[in-house]
């Protein structure tokens, strides 16, 4: 398994990310993010939501060894901001594999294996967090 960082939480709930006191300009004519292939070969994008923030939370699949990848990665490469990847199995209390720091790219790649089981999946940059819950069951 490739991954950059992987830590498992016991966290419960929505996550909390806190700008502080400094502004956060984000370009308006930045380009979208689009999947940089962090997660490895074999990969491929069954999902992904946009944030406000400046960043795109992916979410991948690998048919072959039935894991899940999510990547949270910036429109642009910028001073370190706090970002986050997650992954669980749906409803679980816990995230199995949380990757929660400040970053100037992306935040992940975090992988779980499901095959045949629901997903709890979400990324954020600073305050701004998305994903999906109960979703995609292969």
């Amino acid at each position: 398994m490739h991954q950059r960082s992987k830590r498992t939480a016991a966290r419960v709930g929505a996550l909390a990310l806190v700008a502080g006191s400094a502004a956060i300009a984000v370009p308006t004519t930045a380009q979208a993010a689009s999947y940089n292939g962090v997660c490895g070969s074999g990969y491929q994008t069954i999902d992904h939501r946009d944030l406000n923030a400046g960043g795109t939370v992916w979410l991948t699949y690998n048919r072959s060894t039935g894991y899940n990848c999510v990547v949270t990665i910036r429109d642009s490469p910028g001073p370190a901001l706090q970002m986050l990847a997650g992954l669980k199995l749906a409803g679980a209390p816990t995230w199995a594999d949380l990757d929660e720091k400040y970053y100037t790219t992306y935040a992940g790649p975090v992988y779980l294996y499901a095959p045949h089981s629901c997903i709890d999946w979400e990324g954020g940059i600073v305050d701004n967090i998305s994903g999906g819950f109960d979703s995609h069951c292969s």
